[in-house]
């Protein structure tokens, strides 16, 4: 793991929201300079920082609504450290939480070389990376429902399903194999958005 360790004369913490970021700004003493609670826009988050521009460096946790800070932020020719959540959380994870103390914290962490760093996927990457994370969210759906279709099977003590069961081919009469009316509804729907998810993951992988 990475940590951010250069010199800077302001650290700003943010931590960032949809609709709000809550802005601290601390000067190389530690001592607060700023700290508001402003909209989630370019415009609000400038301004905020105006008075501190000289030298800043700006940071936010890695959560999913960073893409624009860093953008603008590489337009502005602000240094951007993006905060890995999960070693952050084990940094400095407290019982006392809120808007406030968390930005504070960033901006310390910060200014003591403590920040974990994340990679800032450039703008390039991102919609693959995020379609891809997709996929994989929805091979796991199906995974899921395959797996109740075992785990059922051994719920009621039925015969071993033999064949593999996630080709299609495979499931002539795997309905029929469960005795119970409500049982068989279960596992038909199973079977659909086994083929629904499948039909769709097709379509990605082009």
């Amino acid at each position: 793991m990475r940590f951010y360790s250069k010199q800077h004369k302001h650290y700003c913490g943010v931590d960032l929201h949809a609709k709000t970021m809550y802005v601290c700004i601390i000067d190389k003493e530690a001592k607060i300079v700023k700290q508001k609670n402003i909209k989630s826009n370019p415009a609000a988050f400038l301004k905020a920082i105006d008075k501190c521009r000289d030298d800043i460096v700006v940071s936010a946790e890695c959560m999913f609504t960073w893409y624009w800070l860093a953008d603008l932020c590489a337009e502005e020719n602000i240094p951007f450290i993006l905060g890995h959540a999960l070693y952050m959380k084990a940094i400095h994870g407290g019982k006392a939480k809120n808007d406030r103390i968390d930005a504070y914290k960033i901006a310390y962490l910060l200014r003591g070389g403590n920040i974990p760093m994340a990679y800032v996927y450039p703008p390039e990457m991102r919609a693959t990376r995020d379609l891809m994370r997709r996929r994989n969210h929805l091979v796991r759906k199906r995974g899921e429902l395959l797996a109740h279709i075992q785990n059922t099977n051994h719920q009621y003590n039925l015969p071993p399903l033999v064949k593999k069961i996630r080709y299609k081919g495979n499931q002539e009469g795997l309905i029929e194999h469960f005795g119970d009316e409500c049982v068989q509804k279960s596992m038909e729907t199973n079977l659909s958005l086994i083929d629904h998810y499948g039909a769709l993951l097709s379509k990605l992988e082009y």
